[in-house]
C-alpha cells in the first residue's frame, strides 16, 4: 500500500499476500454460510455463466434471496456474485473504511464463487482499479491492454463502446498477460485493462474478492470546486428559453464561463482543501 500512495500502477501486478487476517476471517465456509442463510440481499446477487446475468427472479422467491435456487444454478455452472459485502459483513466494512481513510478513495467489494470448470463474466473492462484477492482455488486471468485510456463513468465504459469484433480480435492475438491467481495472492488490475477471468481448466471451485477502488480524478476536484457556486445568485439565475439555442446560447455560454472563472479565482483554496479532504474519507458513492 505504501507504494500505491505515491505511484499509481498502469500495469497489472501480482502481490504475494500470504495468509492475513482477511484470509482467516473471510473463508469459503463463511461465504457458503451467507448463501445458505440468504443473508445477502437479493438485489446484490447475480448469477452469471459465460454471458449476461440471469433474471433476478431466478434467485429470488417473493423478492427474497432463495438459497435453494442459488445452489441449483451453482450446480449448473453459474458463478454466484455476492455484491457490496462491505454493507453486510462488519470485518469487510472495517476493511473498506480503512482503505478509504488511508487513500481517500471510496470503494466497494464483491465476492465471486465460480464452480470448477466454469466461467462467469466474459471479456470486459472496468472504469475503476480493482484489487483481486484470491481466497480459494485458482482463477486464470487473461489480460489485454486497454482499448481506451482511463475509462470512467459514461466515458468509454465497455458496454457503451462495445464492438462485437473485440473478442475475436483479442482471441486471435492472444492475451498480453495470463495469470493463474492462487490463494495468498492479490492482483492489482488498473482500470481499462480487458480481462477474461475463468476456472475452465480447474477441477476445484474458485472464490475471490474484488475490491473496486473509486479513484479520485481531476474531474472530482473540479466538481468540488464548483459545489458552492449554487450560493452565488448569478449561478441560480434563470436562462430564458430564447437563450438555450442558436447564437444566443453561445453568448450565454461565454458569459457563464466569465462568471465561472471569476468565481474560481475568488475561492479560498485552503478552505476548499479542508472540505475536500474530509469528503475524500467520508464520501461513499462517488464513481470514477
Amino acid at each position: 500500500m505504501a507504494t500505491l500512495m505515491t505511484s499509481w500502477p498502469d500495469e497489472p501486478c501480482v502481490y504475494e499476500r500470504g495468509t492475513t487476517e482477511l484470509d482467516r476471517t473471510i473463508t469459503p465456509e463463511l461465504l457458503d454460510h451467507y448463501i445458505d442463510t440468504g443473508c445477502v440481499h437479493a438485489s446484490e446477487i447475480a448469477l452469471v455463466k459465460s454471458g449476461p446475468s440471469l433474471h433476478p427472479d431466478c434467485h429470488q422467491t417473493k423478492g427474497r434471496t432463495d438459497p435453494a435456487k442459488l445452489h441449483k444454478h451453482y450446480a449448473d455452472g453459474y458463478t454466484i456474485r455476492l455484491g457490496n459485502l462491505q454493507r453486510v459483513i462488519p470485518f469487510l466494512t472495517d476493511a473498506s473504511h480503512a482503505i478509504q481513510h488511508e487513500t481517500g478513495y471510496s470503494n466497494y467489494l464483491h465476492a465471486f464463487l465460480t464452480p470448477p470448470g466454469s466461467q462467469g463474466l466474459l471479456h470486459h473492462w472496468d472504469q475503476q482499479m480493482a484489487v483481486i484477492v484470491q481466497i480459494s482455488g485458482v482463477k486464470r486471468w487473461q489480460l489485454w491492454r486497454p482499448e481506451y485510456p482511463s475509462p470512467m463513468r459514461e466515458y468509454q465504459e465497455s458496454f457503451r463502446v462495445w464492438n462485437p469484433d473485440f473478442i475475436p480480435k483479442w482471441e486471435a492475438a492472444g492475451p498480453d498477460l495470463e495469470i493463474d491467481l492462487r490463494p495468498g495472492q492479490s492482483l492489482v488490475l488498473p482500470r481499462g485493462w480487458v480481462h477474461n477471468p475463468h476456472a475452465l481448466d480447474s477441477d476445484e471451485r474458485s472464490i475471490h474478492l474484488t475490491f473496486a477502488i473509486r479513484e479520485r480524478t481531476a474531474l472530482w476536484l473540479t466538481e468540488k470546486l464548483i459545489t458552492s457556486a449554487i450560493e452565488q445568485p448569478e449561478f441560480r439565475r434563470v436562462i430564458l428559453p430564447s437563450k438555450t439555442r442558436g447564437p444566443e446560447l453561445a453568448q450565454q455560454l461565454r458569459q457563464t464561463r466569465t462568471v465561472l472563472v471569476e468565481y474560481l479565482e475568488a475561492l479560498d483554496i485552503d478552505e476548499i482543501a479542508d472540505i475536500v479532504s474530509k469528503a475524500a474519507v467520508t464520501e461513499l458513492e462517488y464513481t470514477t
